[in-house]
């Protein structure tokens, strides 16, 4: 039997059924939301919603959710971040809410175009001066009502353990009130069926150097991959006696919650 042959269907084609997927989806919702937006300036349509549903499921990714999201305005998500895959799949779930990335994303094509799309809050992670100018403009949104999505480690893991969460970045979080916090945990703990080991995590997480198109080739290549999302108890930010207590409390929550996910599959 060649190497084909024992592939799956959709290890085989994977990659075509993945970016025609996602073409035929942008294509659809692209020209929607540009008509819709005149309509409703300054508000999340729910076109970003359903293109993050379509795309993961293009990719072949199954979304298994544990509890759900608080249903209301003004929360702020905070979530362990593994790669690129992680914004369809927080995106599919997490409606209404907008991701906070760093400012390269925005000069990504057509990536930078749909994360505009979305209302993507960027930041310049490397400019000392601009922080304050930063945390007013994020703390802005929320406090107009919007929800963001944070990925507090401030880079990609490896998938092996949740890297620590700078508490720096909560600043976005002082000032807004009646702010409820919501840690999310993240996991991919199934690849056709089997469980995630160490050795096959490198082709789920996205981590140092890795361009990202060969990295989605070959995700789109392993076939059905199932994430796991599990949301933890809301918590309100002024309970935490400062930003590093309210740091190491969704840290402590996240990084437990994702032991308990990979465990699972293991055992």
């Amino acid at each position: 039997m060649t190497p084909a042959a024992g592939r799956s269907r959709h290890q085989r084609f994977g990659p075509a059924k993945g970016i025609a997927g996602a073409l035929t989806t942008a294509s659809l919702l692209v020209p929607a939301e540009l008509m819709l937006r005149p309509l409703a300036p300054g508000r999340q349509t729910a076109l970003p919603w359903l293109f993050h549903r379509a795309l993961a499921r293009s990719l072949g990714i199954r979304i298994v959710s544990h509890g759900g999201p608080v249903r209301r305005k003004r929360v702020l998500f905070v979530a362990n971040h593994l790669s690129w895959s992680d914004i369809p799949v927080l995106g599919a779930r997490l409606r209404g809410a907008a991701f906070i990335a760093k400012s390269e994303v925005g000069g990504w094509g057509m990536v930078g175009k749909l994360a505009d799309m979305g209302r993507t809050v960027y930041v310049e992670r490397g400019r000392r001066l601009d922080a304050a100018t930063q945390r007013d403009s994020i703390s802005g949104r929320l406090a107009r009502g919007d929800s963001l999505i944070l990925f507090p480690e401030g880079t990609n893991s490896d998938g092996v353990a949740v890297l620590p969460f700078k508490s720096s970045l909560f600043a976005v979080a002082d000032g807004v009130e009646d702010l409820l916090i919501q840690p999310v945990t993240i996991a991919y703990t199934r690849v056709n069926g089997l469980p995630v080991t160490r050795r096959n995590l490198p082709e789920l997480a996205w981590v140092g150097d890795t361009e990202l198109m060969p990295h989605a080739m070959d995700f789109m290549g392993l076939g059905a991959v199932r994430a796991e999302l599990l949301f933890h108890e809301a918590v309100c930010a002024g309970d935490f006696d400062g930003r590093k207590a309210l740091a190491r409390h969704c840290e402590t929550v996240v990084t437990q919650g994702y032991r308990r996910l990979m465990r699972a599959q293991s055992s």
